[in-house]
């Protein structure tokens, strides 16, 4: 009984220790945290009790193992997980508006907030995503909440910790209907490219209204229900008075002879 109670109080200790770690930022969202020797050495604990510690904090939606990689923090607390569970008992279509919300706000925030640090990631993300192979894993809606994805780094870079993890329990459950094929993308490669160019843009200018509007179309049209495929690529009210005001940097506006015209990322931008 005693080497019971002693087994309980190392498992106790563990999941306190991981759990520190993470809540206090010590270990950042999408960072990977020490591999499991490291752990163990530095704990005292040995292999299984450093593996249920890390299994539990993994259910909480706290940590996540990638096989062959190593192991994520994923969210500070707990709370994703559970707004994941909640916002499952309402409708998709609710939850991408919710989705919306938080970007919008989050793009804002990083125009304020962001460092030179998290700017120099965001443009590593444009650029890695343009360089990438045709067919490779893109930042989509499975993949935005992997480290160093465009849209994770934009939440990380507006300074609010609550964002981030709303952020992530809203995702959660946009990624498991994606998986289901209940929400697609739906826009094109290159025009997400051109989205992310301009919200990037926006938030190096520090130009709240511009990353708001930008990140505004881009999540308008970004992704959809499968039920709309037909005519997802329509715009919607809000993309089409977007675009007119001039936030669509992949159009191509003429003037009055016809003759393309530069374009504007801002309405009265230089």
């Amino acid at each position: 009984m005693a080497s019971t109670t002693r087994g309980s109080q190392k498992a106790r200790d563990t999941l306190d220790f991981l759990r520190e770690k993470i809540s206090s930022s010590e270990w950042d969202v999408g960072a990977l945290i020490p591999k499991e020797p490291e752990l163990m050495e530095l704990i005292g604990v040995g292999k299984s009790t450093v593996r249920e510690a890390v299994r539990s904090l993994a259910a909480f939606g706290m940590l996540e193992t990638v096989p062959g990689v190593g192991t994520f923090v994923r969210a500070r607390t707990p709370v994703s997980t559970l707004l994941t569970e909640f916002l499952a008992d309402h409708d998709l279509e609710e939850v991408l508006v919710y989705r919306r919300s938080l970007e919008i706000e989050a793009a804002q925030h990083a125009a304020v907030h962001r460092s030179e640090e998290q700017l120099a990631g965001l443009r590593e993300a444009v650029r890695r995503a343009q360089e990438a192979v045709p067919g490779t894993a893109v930042d989509s809606c499975d993949h935005s909440t992997n480290p160093g994805a465009f849209h994770l780094l934009v939440v990380e870079a507006s300074g609010s910790k609550l964002l981030l993890d709303l952020y992530l329990g809203v995702m959660s459950l946009l990624q498991r209907a994606a998986a289901e094929g209940r929400v697609i993308l739906g826009t094109t490669l290159d025009t997400m490219h051109l989205d992310h160019g301009a919200v990037l843009e926006a938030i190096a200018e520090r130009d709240v209204r511009s990353a708001a509007h930008s990140m505004a179309l881009h999540v308008d049209r970004d992704l959809g229900l499968r039920t709309d495929m037909l005519d997802f690529t329509a715009q919607t009210e809000r993309a089409a008075s977007l675009i007119g005001a001039g936030y669509d940097p992949g159009a191509s506006p003429e003037d009055a002879e016809g003759q393309p015209v530069e374009l504007t990322l801002r309405p009265g931008g230089e």
